[in-house]
């Protein structure tokens, strides 16, 4: 009983902590929203783009605790991996978080370019997001980069997602063809640079954006699962508690009209 008591202590504590880090980064997050959302107006969304080196950047917590929200983004980064591996084709992990880390390291550990952890040691910034983007694009090939995260909606609820950035080559191939990307060539070009270069800096700028966002969209559900999951581990501590509670009365009743009966 006592050690079931201090159990529920503890959660009840975790619960808190995740609570008030939840309101922290929640206003943080929605403000993100914004950074993105032009660039898929610009650039579209295009996750059945058909290319050749695929990088599936997996997002995760780097403790436990929090529910089902690293097992999905992993098994939804493995179900890209086979989507999008074949004899012409070359699919990578980079992998950020602990939780995914192991998880995949386990059984696609030679498809593992690049892993980072500890990424919420320190508040998280966009100065901060934008270095770890930047390392990315320096260490990794890639036609797309598809980002799974957990985009939050409540405490209760959280939405796995997959957002897509393409290669400046491979944009201008989808301008070319006259895709979802073929509105690029009505846009009217200042300045001195190329149209290589352009899409070379949105493309950069575009990764940087879609992964402030994301870390921000997974780092506010992990809080949200965890308050759930500490809540549901007090319940269940509190109904433990009163079956031990009702065993210890009824075994200490029976033990005392025994003691009865031999006197």
């Amino acid at each position: 009983m006592k050690s079931v008591k201090n159990i529920q202590k503890i959660t009840k504590a975790m619960k808190m902590v995740a609570a008030s880090k939840l309101r922290a980064i929640q206003t943080k997050t929605e403000n993100s929203r914004g950074l993105w959302q032009p660039f898929t107006a610009l650039l579209g969304d295009l996750p059945s783009a058909d290319v050749k080196k695929n990088v599936v950047v997996t997002i995760s917590s780097d403790k436990g605790l929090c529910g089902g929200i690293n097992s999905t983004s992993v098994k939804i980064s493995k179900g890209l991996h086979k989507l999008n591996s074949g004899p012409e084709k070359e699919t990578k992990y980079v992998i950020l978080g602990e939780k995914a880390k192991a998880q995949l390291v386990r059984d696609s550990k030679k498809d593992i370019e690049l892993i980072i952890t500890e990424l919420q040691k320190n508040p998280l910034n966009y100065t901060q997001v934008s270095v770890l983007a930047d390392e990315i694009l320096k260490n990794v090939e890639y036609d797309a980069l598809r980002i799974v995260f957990n985009k939050f909606q409540s405490v209760v609820s959280f939405v796995p997602t997959v957002s897509t950035v393409l290669s400046p080559e491979i944009v201008e191939r989808e301008a070319e063809s006259g895709g979802k990307l073929g509105d690029l060539d009505s846009y009217e070009v200042e300045g001195g640079e190329t149209k290589g270069e352009i899409l070379q800096n949105l493309a950069e700028f575009q990764f940087s954006c879609t992964m402030f966002n994301a870390v921000l969209e997974n780092a506010c559900s992990e809080q949200g699962a965890r308050m759930s999951a500490m809540d549901s581990s007090s319940r269940n501590a509190g109904d433990m508690l009163d079956r031990l509670t009702l065993t210890y009365n009824r075994s200490r009743s029976i033990f005392y009209h025994l003691c009865m009966l031999s006197w």
